[in-house]
């Protein structure tokens, strides 16, 4: 008597399936893009309505309000968007400016700001206020300013007002200064 012993199935593909699969492969292809690239332009966190609050040493520095953040990492900024801001004095007890922007950009590191679309910006112990389409904050230097070309406007509540471009104001001296286009009404108050 014959035994049959049935076909057991070959674990290695035919042919003609391999000949299908290669053709799938070589007819579709998939772009994911580079993930690196992905990573940078995103932000690695987005918040709404935040209060962030820079302390050195123990002592606030700075607090922002915005309806926005967006952190990156890599880059090592936050973009802001619609914020208000304070900067303190005296260990953090005092406020030596206020002010708000439609835009701006912090560099985490740094401390360093950049402000735009609407810039306002108050210091009550001077008794100025600044209006510009854009400023720059460099920190450690202590140094505000604007473009060559972007027109600033300061005012006092005694009706001292000056525009001009080339803006540039040293929080250490405690000067300002216009290096082209300035112009103005300067109203000095004799106390006597």
């Amino acid at each position: 008597m014959k035994s049959e012993i049935g076909k057991i199935p070959s674990p290695f593909p035919t042919p003609h399936f391999l000949l299908l699969l290669l053709i799938f492969f070589v007819s579709c292809s998939f772009d994911y893009g580079s993930q690196e690239e992905a990573d940078k332009s995103l932000p690695d966190i987005v918040m709404e309505n935040v209060e962030y609050v820079r302390v050195r040493s123990a002592d606030p520095q700075a607090r922002f309000q915005a309806d926005r953040v967006e952190r990156y990492e890599d880059r090592r900024i936050m973009e802001l968007a619609n914020f208000s801001f304070e900067q303190f004095g005296n260990r953090g007890e005092d406020v030596n400016a206020f002010g708000r922007a439609g835009a701006g950009t912090v560099e985490i590191d740094s401390g360093d700001v950049r402000m735009e679309k609407m810039v306002w910006i108050e210091v009550e112990s001077e008794d100025i206020a600044i209006e510009t389409l854009w400023l720059q904050w460099r920190d450690k230097d202590r140094i505000l300013y604007g473009g060559e070309e972007e027109e600033v406007v300061i005012q006092q509540q005694n009706g001292t007002s000056f525009s001009g471009t080339g803006f540039r104001a040293d929080a250490r001296r405690r000067t300002w200064e216009f290096s082209g286009n300035a112009s103005g009404i300067y109203i000095h108050d004799d106390d006597d």
